[in-house]
């Protein structure tokens, strides 16, 4: 079948919403399937139109931004014309534009789906403000038009504000999460250029500099890890530099984080490719998630942490928590709150030995193929209620 994929960024963009996309979008390539990514040209040096694994990535040029929104006049006209090509169509929530393709999916009898990844908070601001207005009634609409909503976990899908008010077209899915085998031999190279000095334990944040991101927690955290273990290194993988929206954020924490790189307490080992990020993991001796709000709706790093025997420390927040609760290979810390977050790292440290997951059936529950059937099971199912009206 031709299915159109459609969300404001893509990759190469990095985050869990994007990766997400782009595992499912080659899961169902190596299905048989034909896809065409629909997003945003927001990158100069990135090409209009490229296949990257034989996913067709077709990216509208951007007039200008609102915080992380993307203004296309184009965007509809290209649209129309991909819906108009496609058998069935796929959204990733939150995006403005995506009320208009759902609204043309239903007017064409295109079975449309909305993968809903996480609730939108927006930084301070009026324009802010007035962006997130729009997104909340884009989505609202989206919701109205689409033939059903995917989302990770029932937890989070009853506890979103936007969610629980269309439970009756939610399904869930849990998300696609692969990571390729890496030598031991390359994992002691990363650890000689990451922690050279071999401190232990060693603290493992994979994230966005993002406000919602809760990394001040993690900060505030420290002292109380450090006086228990000294040796404590933390490594952050992730983009800290220039985050779209987050300048202000980073210039309040980079004197505090200054201070324990110079220390050799933190170290930032920049955006890692996936081979990369599968020796992060086998540095590290627990993940640590602080997230603070719902624009945090899963965490896909959990589950990557744990196909290598990593636990994790979450926040309790819906759906965030569900990875620990699921495979018991972690704790649950209080969202915001410092102490809580030092005593649940301390403890997955002094017992990290008894957190043996049960990989088999992680690497089953999240495998990428699994989930592209997933998803042609309910396109399949929603095209038979259509043609049988």
């Amino acid at each position: 079948m031709r299915i159109l994929i459609a969300l404001t960024y893509y990759r190469p963009h990095t985050s869990g919403l994007t990766i997400y996309a782009e595992r499912i979008a080659r899961a169902l390539v190596r299905r048989g399937h034909k896809v065409t990514v629909l997003t945003s040209h927001y990158r100069k040096d990135l090409p209009y139109e490229e296949i990257v694994d034989g996913v067709r990535i077709i990216r509208v040029p951007v007039l200008t931004r609102i915080s992380k929104g993307v203004i296309m006049p184009a965007f509809g006209a290209v649209a129309s014309k991909l819906v108009a090509e496609n058998d069935w169509v796929q959204l990733h929530l939150p995006q403005f534009d995506a009320a208009g393709i759902a609204l043309r999916g239903r007017m064409l009898r295109k079975p449309t789906i909305v993968t809903y990844h996480c609730d939108l908070h927006m930084p301070p601001g009026f324009l802010a403000w007035i962006a997130n207005q729009g997104v909340l009634l884009m989505n609202d609409l989206t919701a109205r038009f689409t033939h059903k909503i995917v989302t990770y976990t029932q937890d989070y899908a009853e506890n979103s504000p936007y969610l629980s008010s269309y439970l009756h077209k939610i399904r869930i899915i849990s998300p696609p999460v692969m990571l390729p085998n890496v030598s031991i031999s390359l994992a002691e190279s990363f650890s000689g250029e990451h922690n050279p000095d071999q401190r232990s334990p060693v603290i493992g944040m994979a994230a966005r500099l993002a406000t919602e991101k809760g990394v001040e927690i993690l900060l505030g955290a420290l002292p109380a890890i450090l006086e228990k273990y000294p040796d404590t290194r933390v490594l952050f993988a992730g983009p800290h530099k220039n985050i779209v929206g987050e300048e202000a954020y980073e210039r309040r924490l980079s004197s505090r984080i200054a201070d324990l790189e110079q220390n050799g307490i933190w170290k930032f080992v920049g955006e890692l490719d996936p081979i990369e990020m599968a020796a992060f993991y086998r540095v590290i001796n627990v993940l640590v998630l602080p997230s603070l709000n719902s624009t945090e709706a899963f965490g896909l790093v959990q589950i990557e942490a744990m196909m290598n025997g990593v636990p994790c420390v979450a926040s309790n927040l819906p759906g965030v928590r569900e990875p620990v609760k699921r495979h018991a290979m972690g704790r649950i810390a209080e969202i915001g709150e410092i102490d809580s977050l030092a005593n649940a790292i301390i403890d997955v440290i002094h017992n990290r030995k008894t957190m043996v997951p049960d990989l088999q059936k992680i690497l089953q529950e999240y495998d990428p193929d699994r989930i592209a059937a997933c998803y042609e099971d309910l396109f399949t199912e929603i095209t038979e209620d259509i043609e049988s009206k």
